[in-house]
């Protein structure tokens, strides 16, 4: 097996939104915003080399949006989906499985493309993986939520055939050396793939824990549909990514890409931050 980093590039979100109830004064030390409030966050995908498969793990913001709705998100730096997989030898057409960890729009964005006006898969030769729950809680928005979930990034999927749907139950063994876990706070049914590589076991956090910023159990997104859920649900995998000693792959911190923790007087912290390929 072969992990490799995919970034797609960064986009701006509101800091206060990013951190919830955490005054700026405090956030902004680890996040520093610009004039409009606003801080820098990446997207950066993983691809999974394994047995003849490349697995893809979300697939960030895409480019097929309207230039007002990208105008709320400024986006910026040279990487892109294309580009990143194109510095390893491959194509998109050489992806076999899209991972989505959940469907909002910084993480699904990518999985279809405009092509002639017709919105299509961007992986044509792959499976798209989600789970049935999370599905229906996407393509049947709550109001607060509809923003995030865009029906052009989803029903295309299903309209092509590639969608599957993985059995929700906690560490299921997806792939060979891949095992899922679920968790409910910050949408319903968001999944976050647990990785043996190397002798370790590396999780995509997803937006569990965007950021090293987000570490203190109080820093929990407004964008969280079930916030105290979240932080009961942070603080159980903190424990147990500490007790097992896991590598965290941080999908959203615009600077570090993995981070390992340890316990301390102020709670779970960072030991180590690195980049994956450095593993």
């Amino acid at each position: 097996m072969k992990l490799h980093t995919i970034d797609t590039g960064l986009f701006k979100l509101d800091g206060g939104a990013m951190f919830g109830v955490v005054p700026k004064v405090i956030w902004q030390k680890t996040n520093p915003a610009d004039h409009n409030n606003l801080c820098t966050w990446a997207m950066r995908c993983l691809l999974i080399e394994d047995e003849g498969k490349l697995i893809l793990v979300d697939t960030g913001i895409g480019n097929k949006q309207d230039e007002k709705f990208f105008s709320h998100y400024y986006l910026h730096g040279e990487a892109s989906m294309s580009k990143s997989l194109a510095n390893l030898g491959f194509g998109l057409d050489d992806i076999t499985d899209v991972f989505l960890t959940h469907l909002h729009f910084d993480h699904v964005g990518g999985a279809i493309s405009k092509v002639n006006d017709k919105l299509v898969p961007t992986f044509k030769n792959a499976n798209y993986w989600s789970n049935e729950k999370h599905w229906q809680w996407a393509v049947e928005p709550n109001p607060r939520e509809k923003a995030s979930f865009l029906k052009e990034n989803i029903l295309p999927i299903q309209e092509s055939g590639q969608l599957q749907f993985i059995k929700e139950e906690e560490n299921i063994e997806w792939q060979k050396n891949i095992k899922i876990s679920f968790a409910y706070g910050h949408t319903d049914a968001m999944m976050l793939p647990k990785i043996s590589y190397k002798g370790k076991t590396i999780v995509y956090m997803a937006d569990l824990l965007p950021s090293v910023g987000h570490l203190p159990l109080p820093y929990v997104m407004a964008y969280d549909m079930f916030p105290l859920k979240t932080l009961i649900e942070k603080q159980a995998f903190l424990e147990e990514a500490v007790a097992n000693n896991y590598i965290l792959y941080l999908e959203h911190d615009p600077i570090n890409e993995c981070c390992t923790l340890q316990k301390t007087e102020k709670g779970i912290r960072v030991v180590q931050t690195f980049k994956l390929s450095e593993i």
